[in-house]
């Protein structure tokens, strides 16, 4: 088992954490909402599974965490069942039938703004709007690894969309951030712009039309909205509106089963999720370069590990530029980019005393950071780690007609230009930093986590795995911690952490900014020496842990009616 160490017990801690873990022998759930929880936690305590609860989870995430994930949306689901067998199912979106490589205006060429179009459009509105996987992932996952039904799993969130919910500070203040843009769409306006201004905390929230597509689907199944009534209702508002998203698109969309990425970092074994996520390859081939240094020896915050996992963290982005896509349209170089040879050769060429520029050590592949983020562990030991979402706060921020739903703005990921690995093609699936993660030793899943935070989410992962195999840190430390990122540039020191290294490592030639948060909320769970799970989430989100003790009565216990009396 990992060593598990108590910062505070041995030394003074290098930061404080905010939130509190929890820990049961039957089960836990950790999700980025307290109802989201609670919904999960309603289907273990209704004997259901990881899987059960997972998709319980993030559908009532869909009605309480609107601004980041939706029906209309895409993720990836890592599973790992009772009996040791991990595998992802992909629920990426993908580009409607009518995408084309040209279909957008592009601003410029450089590495900041390459993405960008003119009028925004593949960021805002309609056409901004990729066919969604989201459903479509959760019910295969429901039908070949759950126990209960999609109408049961779905019960909680239709109950938190009719009958309403308290809105959280933190909703407040994404509706802040995106009002301006939301103001043009009168329904999403209506919605969490009462009166002109971003919904308060501590009012009621009720998604009326939102409940009735949910009913729809409980009724009909995923069906509903792939292809059947609710998806009409989608394909006719995309005509109205200048959208390409079609009924067709809708109703043969279909998920993929794929087996995941595994390396080995000081003798655990990591899994992630294969392309088109990118989170599982770079992931491991980080920590294949990081595994040639002692940065145990040389200290959670120090300027030198920083500065080594700033030029890693570089490397691979550098690749990921190059070569990451749907392996269906690309070649992507896994075995290369994951293996233990290739990290010898780049690590090789790291100084560790000056920060460097970094170009693909891979040939590049041509043609030819908003998420929700949940953990779930059984009494039995299954496990689900799941990131999901609609791509954007508030996605391309407009509800699609009756429907209730805020749509994707997942066309904003590909390149606009074309040629290119990323560039816009018909049924591509939409690149992705995802990156729900497990930790396996001795045969034993020994941690999963994963977190929000677009191109931040891989290397805060691999942040959290650093913190626990090397620096000894327990669950809530790894996922409060401190984080750093950069993927070329300026270097981001989160605030609280390694804002105070910043002097020695400009001096390395690192450009250096203070920010107040990186990335987005994270979540995992870990194995407890006495066999019981953990799980915790930090500060960044409104994460919350609910984990299941007690069980059921010793057995022959009766109830005898005199004792009433």
């Amino acid at each position: 088992m990992l060593q598990q160490k108590n910062w505070r017990g041995h030394s003074p801690a290098p930061f404080n954490c905010e939130k509190q873990p929890a820990s049961g022998s039957n089960g836990v759930v950790c999700a980025n909402n307290p109802l989201g929880a609670a919904a999960g936690t309603e289907m273990l305590a209704a004997g259901g599974n990881a899987v059960d609860a997972a998709v319980a989870t993030l559908l009532t995430l869909t009605v309480v965490e609107p601004m980041m994930v939706g029906l209309i949306g895409g993720g990836m689901t890592h599973i790992r069942t009772a009996d040791g067998q991990n595998t992802v199912i992909d629920g990426q979106s993908q580009a409607p039938a009518a995408a084309t490589p040209d279909m957008f205006e592009t601003v410029s060429d450089d590495i900041a703004t390459r993405l960008e179009t003119k009028g925004r459009r593949n960021t805002l509105g309609p056409l901004a709007t990729a066919t969604a996987g989201n459903l479509m992932a959760w019910a295969k996952a429901l039908n070949d690894y759950g126990t209960l039904s999609l109408a049961d799993a779905i019960a909680p969130a239709i109950r938190h969309a009719e009958r309403g919910f308290i809105v959280t500070p933190y909703l407040q203040d994404c509706t802040k951030e995106v009002g301006a843009d939301m103001a043009v769409d009168p329904l999403i306006a209506s919605a969490f712009l009462p009166d002109g201004q971003p919904i308060k905390a501590g009012s009621r929230l009720v998604q009326g039309a939102y409940a009735e597509t949910l009913k729809a689907i409980q009724a009909e199944g995923p069906s509903a909205l792939h292809g059947g009534s609710v998806g009409q209702l989608i394909a006719d508002y995309m005509t109205a509106n200048g959208g390409i998203l079609s009924l067709s698109d809708l109703a043969e969309y279909e998920p993929i089963e794929r087996a995941p990425i595994r390396g080995q970092y000081r003798g655990v074994e990591i899994i992630g999720p294969p392309p088109p996520a990118s989170g599982g390859v770079h992931v491991v081939q980080m920590l294949n370069i990081l595994e040639g240094y002692d940065l145990a020896g040389m200290g959670y915050g120090a300027p030198e590990t920083i500065h080594l996992i700033a030029e890693a963290m570089k490397i691979a982005f550098a690749d990921r530029d190059a070569s990451t896509g749907d392996p269906a349209f690309l070649n992507v170089p896994v075995e290369q980019l994951i293996s233990k040879a290739y990290a010898e050769d780049r690590r090789a060429l790291i100084d560790p005393t000056c920060a460097q520029t970094w170009a693909p050590g891979v040939p590049p592949l041509n043609e030819s950071p908003h998420t929700t983020h949940m953990t779930v562990v059984d009494k039995d030991g299954a496990i689900v780690t799941a990131t999901h979402t609609i791509n954007s706060l508030f996605g391309a921020r407009y509800i699609i007609g009756e429907t209730g739903m805020i749509a994707n703005n997942y066309m904003s990921l590909f390149d606009p230009h074309p040629g290119r690995a990323l560039s816009i093609q018909a049924g591509k699936r939409v690149p992705t930093s995802m990156a729900p993660v497990m930790g396996v030793q001795d045969g034993a899943v020994q941690f999963a986590l994963g977190l929000t935070g677009g191109v931040r989410i891989f290397p805060s992962a691999m942040l959290a795995i650093l913190n626990l195999i090397d620096h000894g840190m327990s669950l809530q430390e790894a996922v409060e911690a401190p984080r750093v990122w950069t993927q070329g540039g300026v270097l981001e020191l989160e605030s609280g952490g390694a804002a105070g290294a910043a002097a020695s490592l400009q001096a390395m030639g690192h450009t250096t900014v203070e920010t107040p948060h990186l990335g987005g909320g994270m979540n995992g769970v870990r194995r407890m020496p006495d066999g019981h799970w953990q799980g915790a989430a930090c500060w960044r989100a409104d994460g919350t842990t609910i984990a299941l003790g007690g069980g059921n009565a010793r057995k022959g216990v009766r109830f005898w009616p005199e004792q009433a009396r």
